[in-house]
């Protein structure tokens, strides 16, 4: 094997990190001094690290993997990358002297990776949101997918009727009710197998009694239910992305179904949420010559994290397709033509004033649509009272950031950054403000990730 590639920087090793505890612990396994046998080339990297056991582990990472970095360690941890992973990285960041390029790895890295990339050749993994196998019968597939229709239609008018109870009677009249009867509703839509408007459904109920102007933010939120109630029940009289969305937003599966795109994948931004029962990791991807900007979305057992993770910063020559849906911008990671390598570009960006313009138009798309992926060009973290705001240099406009991101150690981290010069930042923008994920310095300088 020879070397591959450009090795990563620190952050960029970072970036892969599942939470901030294995990148605390991971910092700590990035000497020299417990490692031994270490090696890279052609896409991997291995070493064998000595903790408190009679045998050291044996830690290696498949930095070519076809849907990302792979990470195999004989170390019990349930996560992905675990600590010994993060600490072997970054001792390949530091440079040939801690981790030189070998020939051939040893024997149990070899094995690993030959049977990994042989199963990879061999057998096509599906794609998200698709099943292993087609169904064995068409028709029986036909009916089942009749009676799901039925009963979320039903369970779509049983909804209605709520809404227009809840009008008649006076959005006061749900701050006494509770909780209880919005999460009875919403295990009917769970019932009816549509998920997404179950979520929808207990939203309403912790909406009453949530601070000032909560009355405002349930009758908002009672339109957008009842709108997404009326695009299922007329569905039949709606454009096919247009009903393709409704259905996503309802939370029945679909696959990706859009022509493979081959491009050079900016890695933007990747961050967990985690709720009781899942946790959900977001990838943010730009192409350099598509300019199209893509999530990857993929899933973990509670208190696990997902197996994708890809390094914030690097890009990746790799397809996409997307998944249907007007103004979606969801896609599945298909072939992987290189390891992750330095970018040597940025995405383009937008004024504020442009970004909350792009946000419009999606949700003419999309009413539904919490936020949208904006790059703002040129801005500086100011004060705003009691909250932040990203104001842009050469003009008399700023857009709020999200209450939420003021609470976050990556509001810190952009205002240093910035050192109140202008800044180029990645993130979220929606109607709650703008939550920023990634910056860049003026000039050269690498990305920075803030979550």
């Amino acid at each position: 094997m020879t070397e591959q590639g450009v090795r990563w920087t620190v952050g960029q090793v970072l970036a892969l990190a599942p939470d901030a505890t294995s990148r605390t612990a991971g910092s700590r396994l990035g000497a020299a001094g417990p490692w031994s046998g270490a090696g890279s080339g052609e896409g991997v990297v291995w070493g064998l690290y000595k903790g408190s056991g009679s045998r050291p582990y044996q830690t290696v990472v498949d930095l070519a993997g076809a849907a990302g970095p792979a990470y195999k360690c004989s170390c019990p941890s349930r996560k992905f990358p675990c600590k010994h992973a993060l600490g072997l990285l970054l001792l390949w960041a530091g440079g040939e002297a801690s981790v030189p390029a070998r020939a051939q790895p040893p024997d149990w890295a070899g094995q690993w990776l030959s049977d990994r990339r042989k199963r990879a050749g061999s057998t096509g993994a599906p794609a998200e949101g698709d099943s292993a196998a087609g169904p064995a019968d068409p028709e029986a597939a036909r009916r089942r997918t009749e009676r799901r229709a039925a009963r979320i239609t039903a369970g779509a008018m049983e909804l209605e009727h709520r809404l227009a109870d809840l009008l008649r009677s006076g959005l006061a009249s749900a701050e006494q009710t509770g909780y209880g009867p919005w999460d009875e509703t919403a295990a009917r839509m769970v019932d009816a197998q549509a998920p997404g408007l179950a979520s929808r459904v207990r939203e309403l109920g912790a909406i009453p009694g949530s601070g000032p102007g909560w009355p405002t933010r349930l009758l908002e939120e009672c339109a957008l239910v009842h709108l997404l109630d009326q695009g299922w029940l007329h569905r039949d009289q709606l454009p096919d992305e247009l009903a393709a969305t409704v259905r996503s937003r309802l939370g029945l599966p679909s696959s990706a179904d859009g022509p493979p795109i081959r491009d050079r994948w900016l890695v933007l931004a990747q961050y967990d949420t985690a709720d009781t029962k899942l946790t959900t990791r977001r990838i943010w991807l730009h192409g350099a010559a598509s300019g199209r900007t893509r999530l990857l979305l993929s899933y973990g057992a509670a208190g696990r994290a997902p197996e994708l993770a890809l390094p914030v910063g690097l890009a990746l020559d790799a397809e996409l397709s997307d998944y249907p849906g007007t103004g979606r911008s969801r896609a599945a990671l298909g072939g992987q033509f290189a390891p992750p390598a330095p970018a040597g570009f940025r995405p383009p960006g937008l004024t504020t004033a442009g970004a909350t313009a792009r946000y419009g138009e999606a949700l003419r798309d999309d009413p539904w649509l919490e936020s949208i992926p904006v790059t703002l060009d040129r801005v500086v973290p100011v004060p705003d009272g009691d909250l932040w705001q990203l104001a842009d240099a050469e003009a008399d406009a700023a857009l709020p950031l999200a209450t939420a991101a003021g609470s976050r150690p990556g509001l810190w981290q952009l205002i240093a950054l910035s050192g109140g010069t202008p800044v180029k930042v990645f993130g979220e923008c929606g109607h709650r403000g703008f939550t920023p994920l990634t910056a860049w310095p003026e000039g050269a300088g690498d990305a920075v990730a803030l979550c």
